[in-house]
């Protein structure tokens, strides 16, 4: 005789997930209140998440058979899996913008740290040495970048291009201090072992930046249909005029984004511009002279090197890693923007 499948209420697993919460709520509140400790509101939720995997497999399993019931623990598992990933990130975004705020102002913006000591002072220095040198290991990074991964898709063949590729995966995993080290053994060849600049800073970026900026270019471009190559072809325009003209223009949205990935990956470096831009409380709007303050080296030393007044320190510190976010969130706002205006239109 055939199973009778019970159609559950929509309203039955949202139900069961609260019971299930408030099932784990009573077994973590019993014995923290022998102890007088807070609510482990962490604990509660993953144990909470454990109580609901289960009653729901077991429900589903009686009331709707096997083949549901396995459905429904690996929708539960996914579920678990995303909220894994999401909570740290908000956990993260809401504590810098709580502990933030408190030097969010306009003092912060419009002032550097010249002749501060204490209270007051701001990150201005930082945030144009931020900018500067970003911007530079960007125009660097960029066209390279771009045309080596137009190179592997469109042109590359043999060894040479199995040699950059396999250049390329080794560089991805180069760590920051090497990149830091590498950039200040060159100009030291040149400058002298003291140099500091926001230039080196930027190469250094550069050297991060690059490998990111050909992998996900490369992927872009790969994924661009071949029938659009033929087609171009066919009609007897050429392989540089039909990358330029066809290939480029319908892969521009994953390349901006790509490329804000890859600007992203290097703006909150601290060990490389530690090492070859150097520290300064004063501001510096030449990348090629003298010592340049940047966003994470501001946040690192506002932070290691407190003064009498801790709290003055630690809140600059926390107002620099806000604004660090904050930029970060600009570039990919404008990347998402930049990416739809530039896609090519298509009717039907």
């Amino acid at each position: 005789m055939a199973r009778t499948s019970i159609r559950l209420n929509r309203w039955f697993l949202p139900l069961l997930a609260l019971a299930s919460f408030g099932i784990s709520s009573i077994a973590v509140t019993i014995p923290a209140a022998t102890t007088s400790a807070p609510f482990n509101f962490v604990g509660a939720s993953a144990l909470g998440a454990v109580i609901y995997a289960i009653l729901s497999f077991l429900i589903t399993l009686i009331a709707q058979g096997p083949r549901v019931a396995k459905d429904r623990m690996m929708t539960t598992l996914v579920l678990v899996a995303f909220a894994i990933a999401v909570v740290p990130l908000i956990s993260l975004i809401s504590t810098v913008v709580t502990l933030g705020l408190a030097r969010f102002d306009g003092d912060f913006f419009s002032s550097s740290m010249r002749n501060v000591v204490g209270q007051g002072g701001g990150a201005l220095h930082a945030i144009i040495g931020t900018i500067e040198i970003t911007s530079l290991a960007a125009i660097i990074s960029i066209p390279i970048g771009l045309l080596t991964a137009i190179y592997l898709v469109e042109y590359g063949r043999g060894r040479l291009a199995r040699a950059v590729t396999a250049l390329v995966d080794v560089m991805t995993g180069i760590p920051s201090i090497v990149a830091g080290l590498f950039a200040f053994a060159v100009f030291a060849l040149f400058f002298g072992p003291g140099i500091r600049m926001g230039f080196a800073g930027a190469v250094a970026l550069s050297v991060l930046m690059i490998p990111v900026v050909v992998r996900s270019s490369e992927e872009m471009l790969r994924i661009v249909p071949s029938e659009l190559r033929e087609a171009s072809y066919a009609l007897g325009v050429p392989k540089w005029l039909t990358v330029l003209k066809v290939v480029l223009p319908t892969a521009v949205a994953g390349l901006v984004t790509g490329i804000m990935i890859s600007i992203a990956r290097v703006i909150g470096e601290t060990a490389p511009l530690l090492i070859v831009a150097g520290f300064t409380q004063s501001m510096n709007y030449n990348p090629f002279n003298e010592r340049m303050m940047t966003l994470p080296v501001f946040v690192y030393f506002s932070y290691s090197s407190q003064g009498t007044d801790t709290q003055a320190y630690i809140d600059r510190a926390w107002a620099g890693a806000l604004t660090l976010i904050v930029i970060v969130m600009v570039l990919n706002l404008g990347a998402r923007l930049i990416s739809r205006i530039a896609r090519p239109h298509t009717s039907r």
